[in-house]
């Protein structure tokens, strides 16, 4: 496992290798990790990847979320580079398709029954949507429940369409919530990965549901958002899409949230470049609407395994189903009269 730091002050690399290993200097060799090479502040280390095998906890343990956070040897550490080792993890189940999708999210977040958002789900797909998902908030509530909510949605959306339902909850029944939800007619499952843990991606993965993965951010950004310690986007993305997640956030270009224009292509080809796994369908949201999903998409430079992603400019002045059906329309290719 090769990993690369931007470290200050570079001299407190031997540290690192040693936080993130064995710990003591005087702790066994073929455990100990070791510094590579240095260029100014950066450092590249290097593990033994039997030190984590294929478990995701103990790897984010070290190199993503480690104690070297905490540790005062150093006055900047963050990870901005990765080489994972072939066959560490699965990747994702599905090869995203070679075409722009778009995707469209239940709103309100929370306080609808399962008879509304099926409602409100209906429309979405009505106008167009190739998937549509709960929020990240909603999860088994008593007035909302899986069990009630996802044949709902199932009954109401066409048969072309996915309905990502969110399984996020406790951990002792996650598995057992995925699986009834998809007898129940989901198509695809939501997981806030970073909230839930990295390693239910896996988990998911591994249990071979038969559908697609969408691994939701949120949390993502307080290892990503700090400059002086953290991880960069895209080590993130490429995390995410190893541990089996067919549909990765990678931010918009809206300026609503807060990705640079370079971090979110970053993170688009973190989700398409070669690792030895399928790549990853890179949903772009936040702030995306019918007014800028063509721009989007352009600003991203690629219109292969994207998906602009609707939230709330789905339900601005007119009906989902309109709006929806306008983001559609505007990323159809242009004529050549159009072009002209």
């Amino acid at each position: 496992m090769r990993v690369t730091y931007e470290l200050d002050p570079p001299e407190a690399a031997q540290a690192l290798a040693l936080i993130e290993s064995v710990g003591r200097a005087d702790g066994p060799d073929r455990a100990r990790g070791h510094v590579v090479s240095q260029d100014g502040s950066r450092s590249v280390l290097e593990f033994p990847d039997a030190n984590w095998g294929g478990d995701v906890t103990l790897l984010v343990s070290s190199f993503l979320a480690g104690e070297w956070a905490d540790s005062t040897a150093f006055s900047r550490c963050r990870l901005v580079e990765a080489e994972w080792p072939a066959g560490l993890l699965p990747g994702p189940a599905f090869e995203a398709p070679e075409e722009v999708l778009v995707g469209a999210i239940v709103k309100p977040s929370l306080g609808l029954s399962p008879g509304e958002v099926a409602e409100t789900a209906g429309l979405l797909a009505a106008g167009g949507a190739d998937l549509v998902k709960d929020d990240e908030l909603l999860g088994d509530p008593p007035w909302c429940p899986l069990e009630e909510r996802v044949p709902a949605v199932a009954a109401a959306i066409l048969p072309r369409v996915r309905y990502a339902a969110n399984v996020t909850g406790p951990a002792e029944s996650l598995l057992r919530r995925a699986a009834r939800a998809v007898d129940l007619g989901a198509g695809a499952l939501m997981v806030n990965a970073f909230a839930q843990g990295l390693g239910s991606l896996s988990m998911l993965r591994e249990a071979e549901l038969g559908v697609p993965i969408f691994a939701h951010g949120v949390g993502a950004a307080f290892w990503a958002r700090g400059r002086e310690f953290g991880v960069a986007r895209a080590v993130i993305a490429e995390l995410t899409r190893l541990c089996g997640a067919d549909y990765v956030q990678v931010g918009s270009f809206s300026g609503t949230v807060s990705d640079t224009p370079d971090e979110v292509r970053a993170q688009i080809r973190a989700c398409h470049r070669s690792l030895g796994v399928a790549r990853a369908i890179a949903v772009l949201g936040g702030g995306v609407g019918p007014r800028n999903a063509r721009a989007q998409v352009e600003l991203a430079g690629v219109e292969s395994g994207v998906m602009v992603l609707l939230g709330s400019a789905a339900y601005e002045g007119g009906s989902p189903e309109d709006a929806v059906r306008a983001t559609v329309e505007s990323l159809r290719p242009k004529s050549a009269a159009e072009s002209a």
